[in-house]
Order: structure tokens, then C-alpha cells, then sequence
């Protein structure tokens, strides 16, 4: 972290040893080991923190990506609503009818029946050939 060398580190130790003296030296040392400790902690929950945030920014970002698709299916969704709507009121005889016939003919709608009618019964289908 601090690119001391064990030489330097050693040199400041007998310095310490020399200035604070053996009594207090025990004091000293626990006293640096738990501010070391309180550093290392506060760093860790500072990138904590961070990281946090950081993710807090990439859900963020996909929920207004998410409701920007959501937003976008319900206008697509409203205007075939709308355009439904439109077809009703501008056929008169649409009351008369079901939203399949308005979607499909009736002649289509019967065949597409009747090919589901036999692909469901393939002994049927034989029957009527």
C-alpha cells in the first residue's frame, strides 16, 4: 500500500521502541492496530456505499427502460382499441356481428373451423373424405 520495505519498517520500529519506550510500547501498538482496524472498516463501507449506488444507477436506468416498453405496448394497445372502435361505428351492420367476423369473413372463418374440427379428429376427418 505504502511500499515500505521490511528494512524500513524495522528501522521505524526501533525508533518507536527508542522514543516511546518498552512500557508504553504494548499500549501504543493495540492502540494503532485498533485505528487500523477503524480505517480498514470505514474504507470498507465507503465502497460499500459506492457499490450501492452504483447499482441503485443500473435499476434505475432499467425501470425507465422497462416503462418506456410498457408506455410504448399501451399506446399500441389503445390505438388498435381505437381503431376497432372506428371499425364498429363506421360499419352499421357491426352490431350484428362478432369481433371475429369483424376481423375475419365469414367464409374464412367457417374453413378455418372446419380444418381445426379435423386436425383435432383425424378418424373424423377420414369419415367425411
Amino acid at each position: 500500500m505504502f511500499d515500505i520495505s521490511f528494512m524500513e519498517l524495522l528501522i521505524i520500529l526501533m525508533v518507536a521502541l527508542i522514543v516511546i519506550g518498552p512500557e508504553r510500547l504494548p499500549t501504543v501498538a493495540r492502540t494503532i492496530g485498533h485505528l487500523y482496524g477503524r480505517c480498514r472498516n470505514f474504507m470498507y463501507s465507503i465502497r460499500t456505499d459506492i457499490h450501492n449506488e452504483m447499482r441503485m444507477e443500473e435499476l434505475k436506468k432499467m425501470q425507465s427502460s422497462v416503462q418506456d416498453t410498457v408506455d410504448s405496448l399501451e399506446t399500441s394497445v389503445q390505438e388498435s382499441v381505437e381503431q376497432l372502435k372506428t371499425a364498429i361505428t363506421n360499419d352499421p351492420q357491426a352490431t350484428e356481428k362478432s369481433p371475429r367476423d369483424l376481423v375475419m369473413p365469414q367464409s374464412q372463418l367457417e374453413s378455418e373451423q372446419s380444418k381445426l374440427s379435423d386436425s383435432k379428429n383425424p378418424q373424423r376427418a377420414d369419415i367425411q373424405k
